[in-house]
């Protein structure tokens, strides 16, 4: 019996140390859904865990949501799209080592007939201008995302409230929307890169893009270990030391959908 008893708690002390290094080994991060439906991050983890070990626990939502994820301590890791957000969040001690990872920029897209003469334009803010008063659908993300963060702020550029008769706001992520806007032959405002994984499966089109106003920077964001103890502060500094070498900066540089470079790699140039 005495045997028997000492081999459970052997078993026992062994499972929880097994546990507990599985759980060193993995990394919670919380990310843009851009990341994941543009496939980038399918892409990119196999290579960092052949490089380091490191498992990657991903956690897919807007940018908003996956910064309260870090502001609660749930999460060892973000990486995320809304500078002003992303400054606020490392300001008030909830975020370190703050680096650029890279970017892309924000397209607006919509119904191959164009009813809103958009194509040709250059002017974000004259755009969305002429969608309001011409009352044309457009589906926003309306879920707190870096993407909605960015459109909020191009139509407080207009001086006009997105509250008229065709504008809808879903709460869903860039992948539903997308589809969403393309069943009501609408427009919509997405990152390219997700655009780029989904185009082949919509019947929408680019209708303006270039303005300097839709540039879209991502950053990768360590959860802070001092405010949030029981993060996995190794694993996390790992994966963003990671992500900005030579290595991993050429490989967001090479990942391609139908033939078009969906992010351009930024640390290395900072």
């Amino acid at each position: 019996m005495k045997l028997l008893k000492s081999t459970l708690v052997v078993l026992t002390l062994f499972s929880a140390t097994a546990l507990q290094a599985a759980e060193d080994m993995t990394i919670r991060l919380a990310t843009t859904t851009s990341t994941y439906h543009s496939g980038l991050l399918d892409y990119l983890l196999p290579a960092f865990k052949k490089d380091t070990g490191y498992s990657v626990e991903v956690l897919a939502a807007g940018t908003g949501k996956s910064l309260r994820m870090g502001q609660n301590g749930d999460v060892d890791v973000v990486m995320t799209h809304a500078p002003e957000a992303e400054a606020d969040f490392v300001e008030k001690g909830y975020g370190v080592l703050p680096r650029k990872l890279m970017y892309n920029d924000f397209v607006i897209v919509g119904p191959k007939s164009d009813p809103a003469k958009l194509t040709g334009m250059t002017d974000v803010a004259a755009a969305l201008t002429k969608l309001a008063n011409e009352n044309e659908t457009f589906v926003s993300r309306g879920d707190d995302s870096g993407t909605h963060k960015k459109e909020l702020t191009l139509w407080s550029q207009t001086k006009i409230e997105p509250n008229f008769g065709g504008y809808k706001a879903v709460g869903q992520g860039m992948g539903p929307t997308l589809n969403m806007a393309s069943e009501l032959q609408g427009y919509t405002m997405t990152d390219r890169g997700t655009w780029l994984a989904y185009q082949n499966k919509l019947d929408l089109e680019i209708v303006l893009q270039g303005d300097d106003r839709l540039f879209n920077p991502y950053q990768v964001i360590i959860v802070n270990p001092s405010r949030y103890p029981d993060t996995n502060y190794q694993g996390a500094k790992s994966f963003s030391d990671w992500l900005v070498n030579q290595k991993a900066q050429s490989l967001i540089n090479n990942y391609k959908r139908h033939g078009e470079q969906l992010f351009v790699a930024s640390a290395i140039t900072q």
